[in-house]
Order: C-alpha cells, then sequence, then structure tokens
C-alpha cells in the first residue's frame, strides 16, 4: 500500500487562497470538460430533511491526470444557530493508475467555498460586460463574501450592495465585504432596489422559491447563480431563465435536475431538450459574437466534479514543492 498524505484546513488555506492563479486552475477545468476530456458521473445527492440538511458527492478524472478526486460536501443549514458552519466535506485523492488512495484533504469544506466563489469569477470574466463595477449579492452567508472576494479579481468592483431576509446579517456581510475589497457596500430593503443598479448579480442562499424575478432585471446584467444544487431549491424566478438572451449552466445534464433549469422545465417555459452552450464552451470560444452590453444573461452554477479535482490536483502540487501535510506510512 502506498503512503497517504493528509493535508489539514489550516494548510490547505494557505496553499489554496482565493486569487487569480485559483480562477485560472477553475477555468482550465472547465476548458477541459468542455473538450470532452473530462469523465464526470452524475452527482450523489441525498436530502436530509428533517435536520434541513444534504450532502452531495462529487468526482470526476481529467484524461491524462495521475490521479483523481471524489469530494463528500454536507450542507447542514440551521447549523449557524448552533454555532456551526452549514457546510462541511472531505475530498479523497485516489491513484488514476492503481485505484489506491494518495492522500485525504481535511479541508472541511474549504476547497469546495473557494472553488465556488472561484467558479462565479469565471463566470464575470466571460459574461459581464467589460466595464461591470457594480454588484448585487443576495445572501449574507461565506459564499456572499468569497464571491465578492473572486468577482472583484476579474471585474474590480466600485460598489456592492447585499440583500439578505436577516437585515443584521445583511449589514454584517457588506460590513466585512467594505473592509475586504476596500469599496463602498451597502444594504437594500428590496431584492428590486438592490438588483435595479447593478451590473452583476449573484445569488449564494438554499431558497426554495424564487428570489430574484423577471421584472427586476434588464439587458446589460448578468445573473450568477450559486445557490440551486438540489432538486428542491429555486432562486431564480423560472419566467427569467425563458426570457434571459442567454442561460449558460456549468453542466446541462445537472441543472436540468438540480439547477434553476429544473424549475423551468417543470413550469413549462423551456423544453427539457433545450440545447444551452455550458460555460466550459463559452470559455473555448462557442459564443464569439455574445455581446454582454446588450444581453440579459444567466449563468447556472450547481458545482461540478471537475472543479473538484481540479482544486485538489493544485492543492497536492504546491503542498508537495512547500512540503507540506502529514505522511502516513502504510
Amino acid at each position: 500500500m502506498p503512503d497517504i498524505k493528509i493535508l489539514t484546513e489550516t494548510e490547505l488555506r494557505a496553499l489554496v487562497p482565493l486569487d487569480l492563479s485559483l480562477v485560472d486552475c477553475i477555468e482550465q477545468g472547465f476548458a477541459a470538460l468542455a473538450g470532452g476530456s473530462v469523465e464526470m458521473p452524475p452527482i450523489v445527492s441525498m436530502g436530509i430533511h428533517e435536520n434541513n440538511g444534504e450532502i452531495d458527492i462529487k468526482t470526476a478524472h481529467i484524461h491524462g491526470a495521475e490521479s483523481f478526486t471524489v469530494k463528500m460536501s454536507p450542507g447542514f443549514y440551521d447549523n449557524p444557530s448552533m454555532g456551526l458552519p452549514s457546510t462541511n466535506g472531505i475530498m479523497v485523492v485516489f491513484s488514476a493508475k492503481t485505484g489506491q488512495v494518495e492522500a485525504v484533504l481535511l479541508d472541511n469544506g474549504y476547497l469546495t467555498e473557494v472553488r465556488t466563489a472561484a467558479a462565479g469569477a469565471v463566470a464575470a470574466r466571460h459574461l459581464a460586460r467589460a466595464e461591470a463595477s457594480r454588484l448585487c449579492v443576495i445572501g449574507a452567508g461565506a459564499q456572499a463574501r468569497l464571491q465578492a472576494e473572486a468577482i472583484h479579481l476579474v471585474r474590480p468592483l466600485s460598489h456592492v450592495t447585499v440583500w439578505a431576509r436577516d437585515a443584521e446579517k445583511a449589514q454584517d456581510a457588506a460590513q466585512d465585504i467594505a473592509n475586504e475589497l476596500s469599496v463602498d457596500a451597502s444594504v437594500a430593503q428590496k431584492i428590486s432596489e438592490a438588483t435595479q443598479a447593478a451590473d452583476m448579480i449573484v445569488t449564494t442562499t438554499p431558497s426554495k422559491a424564487p428570489l430574484v424575478l423577471k421584472g427586476h432585471l434588464k439587458q446589460g446584467q448578468l445573473v450568477i447563480a450559486i445557490g440551486s444544487d438540489q432538486d428542491n431549491k429555486c432562486e431564480i424566478d423560472p419566467a427569467l431563465i425563458a426570457a434571459a438572451d442567454h442561460y449558460v449552466p456549468d453542466r446541462l445534464s445537472q441543472t436540468k435536475v438540480l439547477g434553476e433549469l429544473r424549475a423551468a422545465i417543470a413550469a413549462g417555459l423551456v423544453p427539457g431538450d433545450a440545447p444551452y452552450q455550458e460555460l466550459g464552451d463559452v470559455i473555448t470560444g462557442a459564443l464569439p459574437s455574445y455581446d454582454a452590453t446588450s444581453s440579459l444573461t444567466v449563468c447556472d452554477l450547481t458545482g461540478t466534479g471537475v472543479q473538484d479535482t481540479a482544486v485538489a490536483t493544485l492543492a497536492r502540487q504546491r503542498a508537495e514543492v512547500a512540503g507540506n501535510g502529514t505522511t502516513i506510512k502504510s
């Protein structure tokens, strides 16, 4: 049996900060997916409904890579009331040649958080107007803050507006974003008010009912939907999906059953076999005539196994160079 490398959350936070190199890493993963060089099965997803929880298991193998990753990611949304984070997780890295365990990444959900934020930045880089600088964030949790931080890397922000059901949490998030990014940040009382002046809107909640409505938006805006990754979630008005000039999923087969597209299909507003270009296709040039200035665009990000394999690979490479981690001898 080979030796196994153990990396802790503290080590992984130091090795993989949320920066442009991580955004580029996740972008390359999406491009590989579009190029057909990735094996990525459907997500295994299970709800723990009596405790407002869920767990997702995601994996992918990039052809030619020496290893692949399996990620287990729970989300329990009542945890903050008990002083616990709502997300958690672990990644296990296997040899693509032998199937032996090579590493265990005890990230407690950190790598999922930053790779999700990086995907939002990839969407903003390719789908937002070049001059876009005003961001609306729906939600006030960790991902709300991280999305603002990530998007700021590719579209420098001048103002961030935060809306959340809990006004006090929204104020805390706005203050944290202002302090972290040195930008103006404010709290909106209504979602329509929050979205009205924004160039980009990012939704980061586990909502089961639409929050952002068709009438809230206009041409030239980009909506990045992060929260819907279960078949009972929905942050975006299904009518908005049908009305958008462009709908861009991270993985079409996933968004049909877990993402915002699921609700639009269920409502009969979008045919179940409607063809859409995925984010990886956009990265590799599938929308050469795309005009962000005149388009209302929705990017539906449900989270993909290729993102997990990409970020885990980056973490392991950096750990080897830095000599980090604890080795368990077989």
